[in-house]
């Protein structure tokens, strides 16, 4: 069964193609700049590259561009784009419609009520999926909501202290994000190490991060909330603020709550701290340099992570890894040994040699350390391709 599996963005196509159950990577490509006069159409399938500039006017647009060159004679590996089963999207929030779902306008109606709450991701999800349902009506659509994992978090682990109300009626709760990253480690660690019955915390540090406690493959306990905001600061997202800053900000600047919400969410985090840049590469540049926002901004990161990284091995218990992936996760030693500084008496001891040359799948936990640490580069696509291959095969 071949699956195309989306990643969306406002102007932007990514995708892989899977040969399932075998887990084949087919190809892999983009689109960028989607609407624009001219849009960067990127494919690569086995040794092969290919691309090209041309102009693509919306999503489905992009997806025709896809087949087409997955169906090209020359450099193709379909012979027809019915080869195509389905189309997987790593869809964020659904609020009451959970789980993996065939998109339907019930779906969509469901993450249209979430819109408010994940402003940047639910919107260009939606116009795209109404758009290939109406121009790719023979290609089922099916989304692979975020939320989905942390359905196990048990109720005092998911509730806010709001009104009743606020939590049956407007869905005020935490929800929790980056689900298919979370699983893919569970199961990964799981197979690593032969045991399923783990406790483990899953640092999923990138452009947005979060941290999930999981036992028993099962999440127990995560950093986002209600909003993909939330939690840990990110790029140039808030994370946690005291909901009562807002109206003061509010007061004092005569700015309507939808303007201080887009600030928060885009001025916000890393680059909010630092002045500089969201980034982390930059800001160790810039902090090295004498800068000390870029440095606060780093250390003020770094905190936020401990402070998760305590509630869960409480959570647990304790931990029997703790795994950090994505992009920042997989490759900035700087902040796995920060994170992971002073922790001795927990039984958390980093091969800080080990963390240094860490490249890929590598353990980086010091001989004598009770609790495992790895770095394990995250496969959030496949994820998204098993579920949608048992939905279709149930």
């Amino acid at each position: 069964m071949k699956l195309l599996v989306a990643n969306l963005g406002s102007t932007s196509f990514k995708y892989r193609l899977y040969d399932m159950p075998a887990e084949h990577q087919m190809a892999r490509g983009g689109i960028e700049r989607i609407g624009a006069a001219e849009s960067r159409c990127l494919v690569q399938i086995g040794d092969h590259q290919q691309e090209l500039t041309a102009a693509v006017p919306d999503h489905g647009e992009a997806v025709r561009r896809c087949l087409a060159q997955l169906t090209d004679p020359n450099v193709g590996c379909l012979t027809d784009p019915g080869e195509v089963a389905a189309i997987g999207f790593k869809a964020v929030h659904g609020g009451r419609k959970s789980g993996v779902q065939i998109v339907d306008e019930e779906v969509l109606k469901a993450m249209a009520e979430m819109n408010r709450v994940a402003p940047a991701h639910n919107p260009p999800y939606i116009a795209a999926m109404r758009q290939l349902r109406q121009q790719l009506p023979e290609i089922p659509l099916v989304a692979a909501f975020e939320t989905d994992f942390h359905q196990t978090i048990p109720p005092a682990n998911r509730t806010y202290g709001v009104p009743r109300q606020w939590h049956d009626q407007y869905l005020v709760r935490r929800w929790g994000f980056h689900g298919a990253s979370h699983r893919f480690v569970a199961t990964r660690i799981a197979e690593i190490l032969g045991r399923d019955d783990l406790r483990v915390v899953s640092c999923h540090l990138g452009g947005s991060s979060s941290l999930t406690a999981i036992r028993n493959k099962a999440s127990v306990a995560t950093s986002m909330g209600c909003s993909p905001q939330s939690g840990v600061l990110q790029n140039n997202r808030v994370g946690d603020i005291d909901a009562y800053a807002l109206s003061m900000v509010i007061e004092r600047t005569g700015q309507t709550l939808d303007e201080v919400l887009e600030q928060l969410s885009s001025e916000g985090g890393l680059l909010g701290i630092s002045g500089v840049s969201g980034d982390v590469r930059d800001l160790r540049e810039a902090a090295a340099a004498g800068n000390p926002q870029a440095q606060l901004a780093l250390d003020t990161f770094v905190a936020n992570i401990r402070q998760y990284l305590g509630w869960m091995l409480i959570e647990l218990g304790g931990a029997d890894a703790i795994v950090f992936t994505a992009g920042i996760g997989e490759n900035d030693s700087g902040i796995r040994r920060d994170v992971c500084r002073q922790l001795e008496e927990l039984g958390i001891v980093m091969d800080q040699a080990a963390n240094e040359a860490a490249v890929g799948e590598t353990k980086i936990s010091a001989p004598q350390s009770r609790v495992q640490i790895w770095v394990v580069p995250t496969q959030e696509e496949i994820v998204v391709a098993r579920q949608v291959y048992a939905t279709l095969e149930g």
